[in-house]
């Protein structure tokens, strides 16, 4: 079962925002983009492996183009790391699991 959350406009600010016990990793996708759909099987295991340590949410930019635009997603997959409400961190293109994991880790 993926540790992964599904979230659109009406859950980001409550799942993300305001949700304050761990860092949370938004990875921005849409089901045609290569990258993300080759992302999503890192996602889930990154998501198993820091399961308590960090929340993963995806947001489909298709079904959620007002986030996008606000969150200034250009390309994808956009990955965003929220700490306590902000955005610490922004990274664009598909990465390894290790890389991934490497991003994250600074924030846990």
């Amino acid at each position: 079962m993926s540790e992964v959350m599904v979230v659109g406009a009406n859950q980001f600010a409550a799942e993300v925002i305001e949700y304050k016990e761990l860092p949370v990793l938004v990875d921005f996708w849409a089901p045609w983009c290569g990258y993300c759909t080759k992302l999503l099987p890192l996602l889930d295991e990154l998501a198993g492996d820091l399961t308590g340590k960090v929340r993963v949410v995806k947001v489909n930019v298709d079904e959620n183009r007002e986030l996008a635009q606000q969150y200034g997603v250009m390309s994808l997959p956009t990955l965003m790391i929220f700490k306590n409400g902000e955005q610490v961190e922004k990274f664009t293109g598909f990465l390894p699991k290790a890389e991934l994991s490497a991003k994250v880790q600074p924030h846990l």
